[in-house]
C-alpha cells in the first residue's frame, strides 16, 4: 500500500478484527477515522444478484465524479470494457481477503489521475459477504478536480492482501490467481475458492 490513507485504514481495520477474518460493521467508529472519511466508502454487496452498490462515499470520492454516489453501482464507475471491478468485489467477499488496486480515473477531456483503491471485508448481521469497507485515494490533486468529473476508471494493478506470499498482479491475472504454482519452499499450499493460499503471517 502506497497511500497513507490506505495504510491507516488497513491498520484500523486490522486492529478491530484481531484474530478474526474481518471485524463487524457495527465496530466501525467514524470518529476514530475522521481524517480518512473523505476518501472512504462502504459497499453493499449482494453476491447472488452480482450487485455492489455504494452505501456510503466520502466527500472527496464524490467530488472526483462530480456527484453524490450513494446507491450508485460500484462497477458502473469503470469503463464498460473493464472486467475487473466485480472480480475485486468477489475476491473480498468470497475469500474474506483485502485487495489493493491501482486505478486511473479519466475525464471527458482525457485528463487522468492515478488512485489507490483499498477494499476490506466486513461482517454484517453475521455475514461476511454483504459489506465492504474501502478507500479511494488520489495520488495528487490535479487542477481539474472539482471542476471536471471523472467519467471512468480503469485498473492498472491488483494486490490481494493475504499471507507473506501476496504479490502485485496485472489486471488480466485476476482470472487466473488460483492457477499460480506453489513456490518450491512451500510444501502445503491449499486452495480457497479461486485462490491458492500459502501459509504465512497476517498482513
Amino acid at each position: 500500500m502506497k497511500h497513507p490513507t490506505s495504510r491507516l485504514l488497513h491498520g484500523y481495520w486490522d486492529r478491530l478484527r484481531g484474530e478474526r477474518a474481518a471485524p463487524d460493521r457495527a465496530e466501525i467508529e467514524p470518529g476514530e477515522i475522521r481524517s480518512l472519511l473523505a476518501d472512504s466508502l462502504i459497499l453493499d454487496i449482494d453476491l447472488p444478484m452480482r450487485s455492489a452498490r455504494l452505501r456510503l462515499a466520502g466527500t472527496r470520492v464524490c467530488a472526483l465524479f462530480g456527484r453524490e454516489l450513494k446507491g450508485v453501482s460500484f462497477p458502473s464507475l469503470w469503463r464498460e470494457s473493464e472486467p475487473g471491478p466485480w472480480r475485486l468485489v468477489e475476491i473480498v467477499a468470497q475469500d474474506t481477503a483485502g485487495v489493493v488496486a491501482g486505478l486511473r480515473a479519466t475525464t471527458e477531456r482525457g485528463e487522468t489521475l492515478d488512485l489507490e483503491l483499498l477494499l476490506l471485508p466486513l461482517r454484517h448481521q453475521g455475514k461476511t459477504q454483504s459489506r465492504i469497507l474501502g478507500a479511494l485515494s488520489p495520488a495528487g490533486v490535479p487542477s481539474w478536480l472539482g471542476l471536471r468529473p471523472a467519467v471512468s476508471l480503469s485498473t492498472t494493478s491488483v494486490r490481494v492482501l493475504g499471507g507473506a506470499d501476496s504479490s502485485a498482479r496485472e489486471p488480466d491475472a485476476l482470472a487466473t490467481l488460483g492457477d499460480l504454482p506453489a513456490p518450491a519452499n512451500d510444501s502445503a499450499p491449499f486452495r480457497r475458492g479461486h485462490l491458492m493460499v500459502h501459509r504465512g503471517g497476517r498482513v
